[in-house]
Parts: structure tokens; sequence; C-alpha cells
């Protein structure tokens, strides 16, 4: 089978008219009949689209209306992730292709619905009128068909023409000439007036270029710093690789490879310095792990980020905070009354009436 394949291959090489480039790439195009789509040059190559945008879009302009395209359905269809399909749809968004929106249905429930357009720069500009597909039914009422009332005005039929008779050399009397039938005049109908049609609205007109949608989305966070102890001594760098190194024996899916082992070394060192036990950081890095796991070592590196301790404090940290001295009562000599004072003797009112009497 493979060698028919090449064959067929060389064959159609040979059959591509024209010279052959040195290099790059040979297109061998051959007439669809069947299950094709159109697909703008705009759209696939793109110059501000990633690859993966490019491919959902192509993928979704494929399809017949009606058909679901969120991001679990795309994610459930294809390798990739959510986060790379969210970020896909987002790309199409800011470039005009797609378009979601939430509309509110009976008994209060809410749907998303998308629109996906295939040429966004010829409906900005306005000199489009953009169709409906054929599995999307308008609700819009059928254009009423007008009929043009022509007046058909029958031709005169033709009149025999007679040949003239030849004349004798001694006849002068001329032949006698034909009399035409005449014409019947026909009554014209009756005008009906035409159904008035609605004119199209026009379109205003917009500027050429595409409109850049918000984000749906709040702005990403910095990513925290990949930890990293105070000094990594040969203990902690041996301590560290044998724990990475056994988490396969209580996570069969945490098999890592060695350049990856040396990779978070530092991080499970800046655990390990700040004490924390090694049961303890077994279970935070194999707790709740997702199926199936497709990059381990991703994960691991965003818990050793994310979950890390803060240090243990010491004892001075723990003990419980001094309280200022409180100043006590004391009873005045001459009224006695209670008044805060470290030394016995008379309140201030008493003081003031004595500097008063002096």
């Amino acid at each position: 089978m493979d060698t028919q394949h090449d064959n067929a291959l060389a064959h159609a090489l040979a059959a591509i008219p024209g010279p052959v480039p040195p290099s790059g790439v040979i297109h061998v195009v051959i007439p669809h009949t069947s299950r094709f789509t159109v697909v703008g040059n705009h759209l696939a190559q793109h110059a501000e689209l990633s690859l993966v945008a490019i491919g959902v879009g192509v993928h979704i302009q494929s399809l017949p209306a009606g058909t679901e395209v969120g991001i679990k359905t795309l994610t459930a269809r294809f390798p990739e992730g959510e986060v790379k399909i969210a970020c896909a749809l987002r790309e199409l968004e800011a470039h005009g292709y797609l378009r979601r929106t939430r509309v509110r249905l009976t008994r209060g429930r809410v749907a998303t619905r998308t629109v996906f357009c295939n040429q966004p720069g010829a409906v900005l500009r306005g000199g489009v009128v953009p169709g409906v597909g054929p599995a999307v039914r308008s609700a819009a009422p059928a254009p009423t068909l007008v009929r043009e009332h022509i007046h058909h005005v029958p031709e005169p039929e033709p009149t025999a023409v007679l040949e003239p008779r030849p004349v004798a050399e001694t006849t002068s009397v001329p032949d006698p000439m034909p009399v035409p039938e005449p014409v019947p005049v026909l009554e014209p109908m009756p005008v009906r007036e035409p159904i008035p049609v609605p004119k199209p609205v026009p379109v205003p007109e917009a500027p050429h270029a595409p409109v850049r949608l918000p984000s749906r989305t709040a702005p990403t966070q910095p990513r925290r710093p990949f930890p990293r102890p105070q000094a990594l001594t040969p203990e902690l760098r041996q301590a560290a690789s044998a724990l990475l190194a056994d988490l396969r024996r209580h996570a069969e899916e945490l098999v890592l490879a060695e350049e990856a082992v040396e990779e978070l070394v530092p991080g499970v060192a800046a655990w390990l310095e700040r004490d924390a036990t090694t049961d303890a950081i077994r279970r935070a890095l194999t707790a709740d792990l997702p199926q199936p796991l497709r990059h381990p070592a991703r994960l691991l590196r965003h818990r050793l980020t994310a979950l890390l301790p803060p240090p243990l404090p010491g004892v001075h940290d723990l003990a419980a905070p001094r309280r200022a001295p409180v100043t006590p009562f004391q009873t005045c000599d001459g009224c006695e009354r209670a008044f805060r004072s470290h030394d016995p003797g008379h309140c201030r009112d008493c003081r003031a009436q004595y500097w008063e009497a002096a």
C-alpha cells in the first residue's frame, strides 16, 4: 500500500505543468467535488493569529449551523487543553471572526449565542450583506414576489405580396394592387399598481481597520517566581532528588525525566529548608492528581510554587505579646476620690484648690 501511494504521488508530481520550484512546498491541486469548505487567505495566513486560533477558526467555519462550539466541546474533540482553546477563541473574537453574546431564554435561563463571520473585513466596510447558513432558519417573513405586468400587443399579420405577372407587349393595363387587411387594435389591459417592496436598510460605513473587542476575562496576574533555597547544600540537593525520584512509587503518573528532576530540585530544597517534612511534601505533590495527567513536571512546578509554606516561626514569635504597664488607682487624701497615679497624694481638683488658696 505504501508503494502504491508513493507511485501515485510521483505520477501526480510529474503531471504538474511548468517548472517545479527548487525548494519550498509544492502544491498538488485536485478539485474537490464534495465535503469541502472555502476558507479565505485572510484567515489561513493571518499575521497576528496563532496557529491554534487559525485551526479553530477553520474548524468552526467547516461545521454546519447549529453545531455546539463551546470550550468543553472543542476540548473533547481536540487534544489541546481548555486554556489553549479559550485563548484561541478570544483571539478570533478580538479580530472580528467570532462573537459570543449571552441571551436570556424563557424561565430565567441564559444561553450563549455564537456567531462566526468568514469575512469580518467585508462586513465592517458595509459592502457585503451577510447571509445565514442553510441550517439556520430565519424568523423574518418571506419576501413577497412582485410580478411585472407586461402588455403584449400582437404584431400585424404579414400581408401576401403577389408577384407581378408578365405584361404582354400589346397590353398596357396594370395588374390590380392587393388591398392590405385592417390590423385589429387591441385595448390595453388595466395596469395594476405594483406591490411596494421595502428598501434595504443601508449599512453604515465602518472604518477599514478591524474592531478589537475587549477581553472577557480579567487580566492575568504575573507568575510567582519558582522557589529557591538560600543555600543549596549537597545534603539538600540529594534529599530533594531522592524525594522527586521516589514519587512514582506513590503515584504512577509522576514519572519524571532526569532533566525535569534537576529543574525541580531547588523547589523541593526550599520546602525542606523551611522545615517541611518529606511526608508533607509528598502528600502535597501527589494528592488529587488530574486524570489524565499529561505534563507531570509542569504540575509539580506549579504546586511547589503555589503551595510553598511560610518559614516556621521562632520561639520569640510564638510568645504572648507583653502588655504595657497599667497605672494603679490611688485614693485622694483630701476628697477621697479615686484617681490614677503611681504615687499617693491629692487628685487634680484638690491640687487646683490648694494652688488657688495659696
